[in-house]
């Protein structure tokens, strides 16, 4: 008979109450928190909730003016859409593979038909002077200026065929209208093209 002191514990129920204890408190944690953190709430888990809708307008005025801010939205949507050149976004005729490519064929390049504004503008003003002399100037220039462009033209149209007929071979496309296409868009300055230029000058297409 084995005789226990009072005010002691046996050392086997000690180990066992405290592992017990920490088995119990183990068990608490893991149901607290799963894998020792506590659980998010589904509001931070799955982000804010917008707020509620606006109240509908209780004039008309103000029904317009809602309409004007969509409207306003959804043009600058459009715009930078446009920009970027997404698909969803573009006009009819910009769209496709193939309008992409004869898009990056006229961006990769130095045009002629990019200097039209500014020669047509200084021709201009030539024809303003009184003086015959500078009027002479003035034309033979515009003049000069486009031969330089019919045939940079045709150099361009040459390397649109050539491009597409290389990338598109089993298409049935209409070169006509892909040459006038690019040869447009051309003449336009290079940061005021829409679509904006995806290319760098002198990139290989």
């Amino acid at each position: 008979m084995k005789l226990r002191l009072p005010g002691r514990r046996d050392h086997a129920e000690t180990t066992d109450a405290t592992s017990a204890s920490t088995g119990e408190l183990d068990d608490q944690l893991v149901k607290a928190g799963g894998k020792g953190r506590p659980t998010p709430k589904r509001t931070v888990a799955q982000g804010r909730r917008p707020g509620p809708p606006p109240p509908p307008p209780t004039t008309r005025k103000e029904a317009y003016r809602r309409m004007r801010e969509q409207q306003a939205a959804q043009r600058a949507q459009s715009r930078q859409g446009m920009a970027r050149g997404d698909e969803a976004y573009l006009p009819a005729r910009d769209r496709g593979p193939v309008r992409k490519l004869v898009r990056d064929v006229v961006d990769s390049r130095r045009n002629v038909g990019s200097f039209f504004l500014a020669v047509a503008a200084v021709a201009l003003v030539g024809t303003l002077v009184p003086s015959m002399a500078v009027k002479s100037y003035s034309s033979f220039v515009l003049l000069g200026f486009f031969l330089l462009l019919i045939i940079d033209s045709v150099v361009l149209s040459r390397k649109i065929k050539s491009a597409v007929a290389q990338r598109f071979p089993d298409g049935n496309h209409k070169t006509r209208g892909l040459v006038w296409y690019g040869i447009s868009r051309s003449t336009m300055i290079r940061r005021w093209r829409f679509p904006k230029p995806e290319v760098p000058l002198g990139a290989e297409v």
